[in-house]
């Protein structure tokens, strides 16, 4: 059973940043990939960015110019690095991670973009 762990979330104001922490621990496979995904208030979660265990990164065209994943130890942990945010960025962001078996998910952290 994958544990997911994220941090970073908090109130920020209009242009900030933030960085958010997903930290994975009690893998029994490989990872095949990690991603954080976000679901604004009365709105579905959507995929943000994704890192492969092959080091490939894809973050979701209309937050390219601002967000970036990154990971270290082979997936053991992976950052989104949130930049010029907007009150629109506002959202539980979750981390996620899967294995050859299924999709794992941590219980999300929340983000709040306002002056």
């Amino acid at each position: 059973q994958v544990h997911l762990v994220e941090s970073g979330g908090g109130l920020v104001q209009p242009g900030g940043s933030l960085r958010l922490s997903c930290a994975a621990s009690g893998a029994i496979l490989p990872l095949n990939s990690m991603a954080w995904y976000r679901q604004p208030p009365g709105k579905q979660r959507k995929l943000v960015a994704l890192v492969t265990s092959d080091g490939i990164t894809n973050v979701t065209f209309a937050l390219k110019d601002r967000f970036t994943i990154s990971s270290d130890n082979a997936l053991k942990t992976v950052y989104l690095h949130m930049n010029s945010l907007k009150p629109e960025d506002t959202a539980v962001y979750y981390c996620n991670a899967g294995d050859t078996r299924r999709d794992y998910w941590g219980q999300g952290t929340q983000v709040t973009v306002s002056s």
